[in-house]
């Protein structure tokens, strides 16, 4: 027997699935909480879940994660330092410790300056900062048509740092030298999350002696190999939703369907058409963001499990994660008395922060690398609990501080935002135990909740409840409608989700929901919508399953233009160079061979065959008005897609799982 271990560490839950490869059949399930502070205890709890007995037959290991993602939406990559080259930035980017130096290229790939004439200000900065930061992001004008100057300063860099440094040129072709440098420095950022994350994978691999190649799920459903997705880590930034997109395929045998993922940070949506995922043609978008990573088509919204559920002249869901109520009183029993006999907050001073239901623990990991707090922040922090006493009520801070709530809630905000402080709240989880389709863990403590938060709105808890549940699945229909009408106004895809009695958005594909809380969604949100909602089996470990059956999936173009306007002499510009050809012909052809040979030459790192590998190629012409002249712009797009090997030749997918 060969089994193939799947792997998903989502913002809640560590997914383990162990797979027949010979039969594709699912044979074990587990979950187990993700432990942030210590991934090995998550991913260690979730594989001892599944039979030791199987370990020896594993084969294949195929991980996915939304640690990137949820990452990214809230804000917490770690610092990195950014070297631009040629130009200055316009756009916000999430960085401060920035350096413009000369240097660039024109359009054809001319040298426009020479960037070695600011090496000093370069050493004094990466000097001054290689302390401070985790990784450097280098960007470059008009790098997509010659990145030798990137390549000179990461060089330069790497003499001076043993840091990591990101290059932009090495994420995107396309133009856009924002987008790219965005791109460049979310991928800088998120190196160290996920060499965390491989590194806890390999950890419990070696430990449980589980003997097998180990690939991940990149942001476009296809599987890479580890030490790609080290170099790339921005390409994973999706890899989770990716995977529940892959797996609901596979899991209802559907090759188009659309895909709703429910997670503890977020609600992801995504399609598949005929067993492709459906990429974006404008770059992936996360919190905000506009990236130029190839990714799934998808629209995610700050809407989880595990969502902030608070009030402040009404009832608000999101956007922070918080710690359910239910969950901590698990973790921490003296949480429940506390919330017995607690002060609760007057109505006038609610926020975000100020709660009846908020309570505050340091984490375990207060002194994170590069985090600096100022001198009232350092006090803050010293008046919230440890990580293994009962969690601090906000009047618990105050009688430490003895400050009002309303002078430290900006700070204590920050330490949150910073990783030093956890926040426990009421979440939607807890309305699903206070109702009872959704019990993992304490009840009364999401009970007590429940009825703090209902009395300052004058609900009975279980109305206020429902009123949650019921406001999590009219999220997720308009985010739905919102992904086939992205023109649609929010109050419009509001109106035809709330108050349209005689009509309904009818969607012509399944939808498939993925996720462990969505069978309490379910029936709530079909009534919205005119769709044929399917639940699958092992719907609650999809996204371990598509991490699983993924294809190892390769993209690249190629731009070709003529050297001069009315010139017979052509340049192609693509993922390895410049290339001169004499004619319009020969660089057609030439590229085309050039494609073939980098998705071969990919193929050939998983050990698959020329013959195994499917490649398309397709021809764009930019044409001047009306004229028959030759174009004045090609673009060569290729996609090349194969199965990894021990998949190929052992599964015989049956379309649906046990």
């Amino acid at each position: 027997m060969k089994l193939g271990l799947g792997i998903d560490t989502g913002g809640t839950y560590t997914d383990t699935v162990l797979m027949d490869l010979e039969t594709g059949e699912i044979i074990e399930k587990n979950k187990a909480l993700t432990t942030h502070s210590d991934l090995v205890l998550g991913i260690t709890k979730s594989i001892e879940g599944l039979p030791e007995s199987y370990f020896k037959e594993i084969k294949f290991t195929s991980v996915s994660t939304t640690l990137a993602t949820n990452t990214t939406l809230e804000g917490k990559g770690y610092p990195c330092g950014l070297i631009l080259i040629g130009y200055s930035i316009s756009g916000n980017l999430p960085i401060s410790d920035v350096l413009e130096i000369r240097g660039g290229h024109d359009a054809d790939g001319n040298e426009l300056d020479d960037p070695l004439k600011d090496f000093e200000a370069l050493q004094a900065f990466v000097s001054g900062t290689k302390n401070s930061v985790a990784s450097y992001a280098v960007s470059s004008f008009f790098s997509v048509r010659n990145p030798e100057h990137e390549l000179l300063i990461k060089e330069k860099i790497a003499e001076m740092s043993d840091l990591p440094v990101v290059c932009g040129h090495e994420l995107s072709r396309s133009l856009g030298v924002y987008e790219r440098t965005l791109t460049a420095v979310l991928n800088a950022q998120l190196i160290p999350v996920t060499n965390r994350f491989v590194r806890s994978v390999l950890s419990v691999m070696e430990d449980k002696k589980i003997h097998s190649d180990l690939m991940i799920m990149k942001c476009d459903g296809s599987l890479v190999n580890i030490e790609e997705a080290l170099l790339r880590p921005v390409e994973s930034i999706f890899s989770g939703p990716a995977a529940s997109l892959v797996g609901a395929s596979y899991l209802t045998g559907d090759r188009t369907c659309v895909t709703i993922d429910v997670g503890g940070t977020s609600t992801d949506i995504s399609m598949i058409v005929d067993g492709i995922p459906e990429i974006s043609d404008t770059g992936a978008t996360v919190g905000g963001w506009k990236t130029m990573v190839r990714a799934i088509q998808m629209n995610t919204s700050a809407l989880g499990g595990d969502s902030h559920v608070w009030v402040c002249r009404g009832l608000h869901l999101g956007p922070h994660r918080v710690i359910p109520l239910s969950l901590a009183a698990v973790e921490s029993p003296g949480l429940i008395e506390k919330m017995k006999t607690m002060d609760i907050p007057s109505e006038r001073i609610l926020d975000q922060v100020i709660q009846g239901t908020a309570f505050f623990s340091k984490t375990p990991s207060s002194h994170l690398f590069g985090v600096s707090l100022s001198p009232y922040e350092q006090t803050v922090l010293n008046a919230v609990s440890d990580v293994h006493e009962t969690p601090s009520c906000i009047y618990d801070i105050s009688e430490k501080l003895g400050d009002h709530p309303l002078m430290f809630a900006k700070a204590l905000d920050s330490l949150i935002l910073k990783r030093c402080v956890s926040q426990i709240g009421f979440t939607p989880t807890d309305a699903l135990h206070v109702l009872g389709t959704y019990v993992n863990w304490n009840v009364e403590a999401a009970q007590i909740g429940a009825k703090i938060l209902a009395d300052y709105l004058d609900f009975s808890p279980e109305e206020f409840c429902r009123r949650v549940r019921l406001s999590v699945s009219e999220k997720m229909a308009a985010d739905l409608i919102y992904f086939f009408s992205p023109y649609l106004r929010p109050e419009d895809v509001s109106h035809l989700v709330l108050n349209s009695p005689f009509s309904k958005f009818k969607i012509m594909m399944p939808i498939v929901l993925i996720g462990a809380p969505v069978l309490s969604y379910r029936d709530e949100f079909s009534a919205l919508l005119d769709a044929k909602v399917v639940l699958p089996d092992f719907y609650d470990v999809g996204n371990a399953v598509g991490a699983l059956v993924g294809d190892v999936i390769f993209r690249t173009n190629i731009l070709i233009r003529p050297k001069t306007l009315g010139s017979l002499s052509y340049i192609a510009f693509g993922d390895t160079g410049r290339y001169e050809y004499e004619s319009c012909e020969e660089a057609v052809l030439k590229s085309e061979d050039k494609i073939r040979e980098l998705i071969y030459a990919h193929m050939e790192k998983y050990g698959l065959r020329r013959s195994a590998v499917k490649i398309e190629i397709k021809r764009e012409d930019i044409q001047a008005g009306f004229s028959t002249a030759a174009p004045l712009e090609i673009k060569l797009f290729g996609i090349g897609v194969g199965t990894p090997r021990e998949i190929m030749t052992k599964i015989k997918k049956t379309g649906k799982g046990k």
